[in-house]
C-alpha cells in the first residue's frame, strides 16, 4: 500500500448529475484539477498513467482518432474492443460509452467525463469515478496512493457512503449488495 492510502477518505458526493434516458443514464462528473490540460490529457491517454489510476487497462493509442483499442475493466476481465471517436489534445478524448473535455481554467483544468451507464449501476460507477478521480489527481500532485478499483473500491467504506449519496442526488434506487467484506463472513 502507498502512503496515504490507509488515510484516504473521499469527500462527499459532488459535481454530479445525470441525464435520464429509457435505457442507459449519462453521468456528467465535473473535476476541477491544479494541473494543465496537457498533463490531464497525457494521464487519460497513457498507457502505463491509466494503470495508476483508471478502473481500465488499456491496450492500444487512445490519443488517435480511429484507433481501436483494448479496455479490460479492472476487477471484472472484461475485454472490449472500442474505437476513438475523438482525440483532440489536449481537448476532448471520446471512445465507446466515454468523453472526457477539458478546459483550462487558470494554471488549471476542469475535467469532464460523460459516460453512459444502465440505472441499475450509476451510482456504484459515479461512485467509483469520483474515487478513480482523486487518485489521479493525488498522482498528478506528487503524493500517489494506489489505484481504488472494482471489489477493491467496493470494500472502501468512503465508496459505499458514496454509492447512497450520489444515489439520492440522482434518485436512483439503491443497487442491492452485500459489501465484500460481509460476503467473506457469511
Amino acid at each position: 500500500m502507498m502512503a496515504g492510502q490507509a488515510l484516504y477518505e473521499p469527500g462527499p458526493a459532488s459535481g454530479a448529475r445525470v441525464i435520464k434516458g429509457q435505457d442507459k443514464w449519462t453521468l456528467i462528473l465535473e473535476r476541477k484539477l491544479a494541473h494543465a490540460p496537457e498533463l490531464v490529457w497525457e494521464a487519460l491517454t497513457d498507457p502505463a498513467q491509466l494503470r495508476e489510476w483508471a478502473p481500465f487497462d488499456v491496450e492500444g493509442d487512445l490519443a488517435t482518432k480511429g484507433a481501436t483499442v483494448n479496455l479490460t475493466w479492472i476487477g471484472t476481465g472484461n475485454t472490449i474492443r472500442v474505437n476513438v471517436t475523438r482525440a483532440e489534445a489536449p481537448r476532448v478524448l471520446e471512445f465507446a460509452d466515454i468523453r472526457w473535455e477539458l478546459e483550462p481554467i487558470g494554471s488549471g483544468t476542469k475535467l469532464t467525463l460523460w459516460h453512459s451507464i444502465h440505472p441499475r449501476y450509476v451510482a456504484w460507477g459515479t461512485a467509483g469515478w469520483h474515487i478513480a478521480l482523486d487518485v489521479l489527481d493525488r498522482r498528478l500532485s506528487g503524493a500517489p496512493i494506489d489505484r481504488m478499483t472494482g471489489a477493491d473500491a467496493m470494500k472502501h467504506a468512503g465508496w459505499q457512503r458514496l454509492v447512497v449519496e450520489y444515489a439520492t442526488q440522482f434518485g436512483a434506487e439503491l443497487p442491492k449488495w452485500t459489501p465484500p467484506a460481509e460476503k467473506k463472513r457469511q
